[in-house]
């Protein structure tokens, strides 16, 4: 029998994925970064909302701080300014005077900020690890193999490309090369019809929620029209007539969040709280979606809860924290808000910006050292604007 007690250890070099898995590498193409440089202040620090105020105060006007709506309380009080994720890359580019865009939000939303900037001022994102799971989930090399597919198929010519605002920098700059555009939540609607203009069908990338809600409750075609690509089966599962029938091809993508609210989610709230408004986002399930009552992007909302009548009622199918700071904002105004499912449900992603994060990101910047800068290669950036500006132009 073999002595475990004087084996040699075996010489084994972990492999790039395992030292991924193991936060000891980053992956470029991926939105997971795994490093941050530098100490970060404990936690359980007491000064940290004191450090962070004096850091910002000594940057002055050299930085502006975004805050997306999905932030922790803790961050989004140091926001100049809050809102979703194209809202925010739009009021970057309104302040070129500012030297550092301190994005606290997701990956994504960092690269857009820093397309839609100037070369002389640095976007910086204060944990590399704050990604996006829906962005994740459509990757340059998997979609140029779903164009190769459409190309087989003879249908390519004929494809339109729309994309998420939650996606890469790369699925951007795809989308604009092959004659497509982004959409938000907001206008997914004037997207693909404007899309519909261009071409035959549609590829919708990366969540495949916001495109069948979109093109059938908002624009009136059928389940039967959209087919799903998986970028993980040969020709992504579907048959070269499934194509060749399809109006909407959608991608096999969703957000982590909002994919976890179900009907009974709806029909529990429903029972609980008797003359209960639902209001969900339309990253949602389409059933979830037709079982209620109002369905919005996150500015729409905050402003349908703006403009609710005292004493009404309202269960939210959008990520914790907004709903939270909602409940706490409008209720001297006797409006009962609450999340529409009974499981706790942050963007774990999101939720990686932290206040000891951004004292350091702060910090930093004011002894002059710049950190975590977000910057977007020139050859990508010149197709993604061109994408974000065929968006900028729509009617």
């Amino acid at each position: 029998m073999r002595d475990v007690t004087t084996a040699q250890p075996l010489d084994v070099q972990p492999t790039p994925l395992a030292l991924l898995l193991l936060g000891r590498e980053a992956d470029p193409r991926s939105e997971r970064g795994v490093e941050c440089p530098g100490d970060l202040p404990s936690p359980s620090d007491p000064d940290l909302v004191a450090r962070a105020r004096a850091a910002k105060e000594k940057l002055g006007d050299r930085v502006f701080v975004l805050g997306h709506h999905y932030q922790r309380d803790e961050v989004i009080q140091f926001a100049d300014v809050t809102g979703d994720s194209f809202k925010l890359a739009r009021d970057a580019a309104a302040r070129p005077e500012a030297e550092y865009i301190v994005f606290c939000g997701v990956h994504f939303m960092a690269e857009s900020a820093d397309i839609l900037t100037t070369d002389a001022q640095a976007v910086v994102l204060p944990d590399l690890a704050a990604g996006c799971s829906m962005a994740d989930m459509a990757t340059a090399e998997q979609v140029a193999e779903c164009w190769d597919v459409l190309t087989e198929a003879g249908v390519a010519d004929q494809v339109v490309p729309v994309s998420y605002m939650n996606s890469s920098a790369d699925i951007k700059a795809f989308t604009g090369k092959h004659g497509g555009t982004i959409c938000t939540s907001s206008n997914a609607k004037r997207a693909l019809e404007w899309a519909f203009e261009q071409g035959e069908k549609i590829l919708f990338l990366p969540d495949q929620h916001l495109g069948r809600n979109t093109a059938v409750r908002d624009m009136g075609l059928e389940l039967e029209d959209c087919v799903l690509y998986n970028p993980h089966k040969p020709n992504g599962g579907l048959t070269a007539e499934q194509l060749r029938n399809a109006k909407m091809i959608l991608w096999r993508g969703h957000c982590s969040v909002h994919g976890r609210f179900s009907v009974e989610s709806v029909e529990d709230v429903r029972a609980r709280i008797p003359g209960v408004n639902v209001l969900v986002h339309p990253e949602c399930k389409h059933e979830v979606v037709a079982a209620a009552d109002y369905v919005g992007s996150t500015e729409y909302i905050i402003k349908a809860l703006e403009a609710a009548p005292a004493g009404s009622k309202w269960a939210i199918g959008t990520e914790l924290n907004l709903v939270r700071r909602l409940a706490n904002r409008f209720a001297a105004e006797d409006k009962e808000i609450v999340f529409l499912d009974k499981t706790v449900c942050f963007c774990s992603t999101m939720n990686r910006i932290d206040l000891p994060h951004l004292v350091w990101t702060l910090e930093s910047l004011a002894e002059g050292k710049l950190v975590n800068r977000i910057e977007v290669d020139p050859e990508t950036e010149k197709y993604a604007k061109l994408a974000l500006e065929r968006m900028l132009a729509l009617p």
